[in-house]
């Protein structure tokens, strides 16, 4: 099974709202979880970037709470390192203030050796980079916060 074929069945995933996907093949086994949470395979890295977004959420003055309700998050697709750019030379795909569309690619995560970009999927502009440049993000962590 190549990248192309996982992705298409993520796509499935998506439009039939489905949550779990498991086959296995001549040796090969593919398991494709949403919302995993404790049952990822990269159960090291977890405490980390799910420690990040849950002390965040209690930083905030309570004046700020309203707001951020207001904001709409764009999540990680997937379990991998996160890159804001597409070289180590280049400029990030975003910035705070900057305006987005569906289509604007907002960072790339690396899975598997293979560098996914993600889109923002969403119209507004950049409110808040939540995930860091290169560290591991989890399936459904808010990446970035849009207005």
């Amino acid at each position: 099974m190549d990248l192309k074929d996982i992705k298409a069945v993520i796509d499935l995933m998506k439009k039939n709202d489905l949550s779990v996907f498991e086959m296995e093949k001549d040796g090969f086994r593919l398991k494709l979880q949403k919302g995993a949470g404790e049952q990822t395979v990269f159960s090291q890295p977890a405490p980390a970037p799910t420690a990040t977004p849950a002390a965040a959420a209690s930083t905030p003055a309570p004046a700020a709470a309203p707001e951020k309700s207001a904001l709409k998050d764009i999540v990680s697709p997937m379990v991998g390192t996160l890159y804001r750019a597409g070289s180590p030379e280049a400029a990030p795909f975003v910035e705070v203030g900057k305006e987005v569309s569906e289509e604007t690619v907002v960072c790339i995560i690396e899975a598997m050796k293979v560098m996914n970009e993600i889109k923002a999927e969403t119209k507004g502009v950049i409110a808040e980079i939540v995930a860091e440049n290169g560290k591991p993000v989890q399936f459904g962590q808010v990446l970035f916060r849009v207005k």
